[in-house]
């Protein structure tokens, strides 16, 4: 299980909390591979990209009418986090749905 998010945010680290045995990513330094980023914009389309980030708001027009890829590819900041890539399945956010989803695999490594 992959936790894809920002060091410095503290949802990512209650989930990561939560989930002892996932490898994080910091996105900031190592960015989100290309396939797994191509597979949550196809999963999460627009949901994907944080409107509320202070990395959105520095944006211009033009930057934020760019496509998700585009968007999370120069500013990888801008993803909503976590992403949490578990086998075939992937979550966002840290939601009750995605805490009980995920319940109990963060103790059997799956």
């Amino acid at each position: 299980m992959q936790l894809y998010g920002l060091k410095t945010c503290d949802t990512c680290r209650k989930a990561l909390k939560a989930l002892p045995d996932a490898r994080f990513v910091d996105v900031r330094a190592e960015g989100v591979p290309e396939d797994v980023l191509r597979r949550a914009i196809g999963q999460f389309d627009d949901k994907l990209v944080n409107t509320r980030s202070t990395t959105w708001r520095g944006l211009t027009e033009a930057q934020r009418a760019e496509p998700p890829e585009a968007l999370l590819a120069a500013h990888p900041t801008l993803m909503k986090r976590p992403l949490i890539v578990a086998g075939e399945r992937m979550y966002l956010g840290w939601s009750r749905e995605v805490q009980a989803a995920l319940a109990g695999q963060g103790e059997s490594g799956a």
